[in-house]
């Protein structure tokens, strides 16, 4: 038997669920979700946009980030980052500069290919 109680599936916020529907919105009326479990902190939500732009949110668990999935019009599920997914990835301008902290602020590296 185990010690430890079974959680109930935390519930999906207003400000999520409206910030995922802005972001369809925002980028082409559709949107893809991949699903990353990451551990303990809960599931990391990443959409890629029909232009291409990423976004990303983090739920508590699978159960949640598949119900918000299914909540939102024109957001689908992929199970995996395929060849296809990946091609029409277009981070936006600035996206490298959040996501390498540090090293975007050095001038020995070269920029990235999506900037002037």
């Amino acid at each position: 038997m185990s010690t430890r109680a079974a959680t109930a599936p935390a519930k999906m916020s207003g400000a999520l669920v409206e910030s995922v529907k802005g972001f369809v919105a925002d980028h082409g009326g559709s949107a893809t979700a991949v699903l990353q479990p990451l551990g303990r902190i809960g599931v990391r939500v990443t959409l890629v946009g029909a232009d291409g732009v990423l976004g990303d949110r983090v739920v508590a668990d699978l159960d949640t980030a598949k119900e918000l999935v299914g909540f939102v019009d024109g957001l689908t599920e992929s199970d995996e980052w395929d060849r296809e997914l990946t091609s029409v990835v277009t981070p936006r301008r600035g996206h490298w500069a959040e996501m390498a902290g540090w090293v975007a602020r050095q001038t020995r590296f070269p920029k990235a290919r999506n900037e002037d």
